[in-house]
């Protein structure tokens, strides 16, 4: 088992079957030996730290002890295909369950009820999941728009799913709950974004009716030559954006430079973008819920007074 894939955990009841006692399970417990993943599920040694892979566990320990048989779906089967899970909560364990079941929920679980085709599911670890288009629309159905569209940004992008499997997902979704919701989504989403950030930004913009004319644009001198490349355009305005994530640093740098030499080198990039006649705005992660959209908004207006 790899890091990510640790082996699953251990039912309580296995372990009574191979001569453990509940005194020797508690302090095993205390000593470290074992860990509780859920009232009994147990693991060896420490739980591990990544959210991810806890809820992984989680999910296993949890279809283990079901009395029912479900399939596995919306944040924990996001977590199972291996999709992003930024913005989403991971405390619960989601599977659904087809009509007539009723839908219900505890503290470690969440049943949904709804319809579910043969060719929706599929086994991941052994276990049956809702596929990645399937998984992609229920959250963008029951998620906020901005974490939906993070996902579904995600999963074209690292090509776990296609742009006609959405649409056409969202047509057998059409009239159930959420469906507009999640067609808004999937309308937004882009698999040219690259970061979570830049996502985050996309929906913001649209939100504020500054959405950018079009992403990963480059930029050329009068000769044809490549000088850079913007997350964001307005083409109309000529204005550039960038979202300045830390990562994007660490994916500049060659073997052997240093951060500094990354961000000088970032910064000739947009001086030569300047010199091609476009603006150019920038901005954090903390600052995508505040200072960009007034940024954003103020560079516009400029360009535009100023004739570009």
């Amino acid at each position: 088992m790899t890091p990510d894939h640790p082996p699953p955990p251990v039912l309580r009841r296995s372990l009574v079957a191979h001569g453990w006692s509940d005194d020797e399970l508690a302090r095993a417990c205390r000593s470290g030996t074992l860990s509780r993943v859920r009232r009994g599920a147990y693991v060896d040694g420490p739980v591990p730290s990544d959210a991810a892979v806890r809820h992984r566990q989680l999910v296993q320990a949890t279809v283990a002890g079901l009395r029912r048989p479900a399939v596995v779906s919306h944040e924990s089967a996001a977590v199972l295909h291996g999709m992003t899970t930024w913005g989403l909560r991971l405390g619960r364990v989601h599977v659904t369950r087809r009509p007539p079941a009723s839908s219900d929920a505890s503290r470690t679980l969440r049943c949904h009820v709804a319809s579910l085709s043969d060719d929706e599911t599929v086994l991941v670890d052994g276990l049956a999941v809702t596929d990645v288009t399937r998984t992609a629309l229920d959250l963008a159905r029951s998620v906020p728009l901005e974490v939906a569209v993070v996902v579904l940004d995600t999963a074209l992008a690292q090509r776990l799913v296609q742009r006609e499997d959405l649409d056409a997902g969202l047509a057998r979704l059409a009239g159930t709950r959420g469906s507009r919701r999640a067609a808004r989504a999937v309308a937004l989403a882009d698999g040219r974004s690259e970061s979570v950030g830049e996502s985050r930004s996309r929906v913001l913009l649209h939100r504020l009716g500054l959405a950018p004319s079009g992403l990963q644009h480059p930029v050329h001198t009068a000769d044809g030559v490549l000088v850079g490349r913007a997350d964001f355009v307005s083409e109309t305005e000529r204005l550039l954006g960038e979202f300045d994530g830390r990562v994007k640093y660490g994916r500049l740098l060659r073997p052997g430079q240093d951060p500094g030499d990354a961000v000088f080198e970032e910064k000739r990039r947009e001086d030569a973008m300047r010199a091609e006649g476009w603006g150019m705005v920038r901005w954090t992660w903390d600052e995508i819920d505040g200072a960009m959209a007034t940024r954003v908004g103020r560079a516009l207006r400029l360009r535009l007074r100023r004739g570009n």
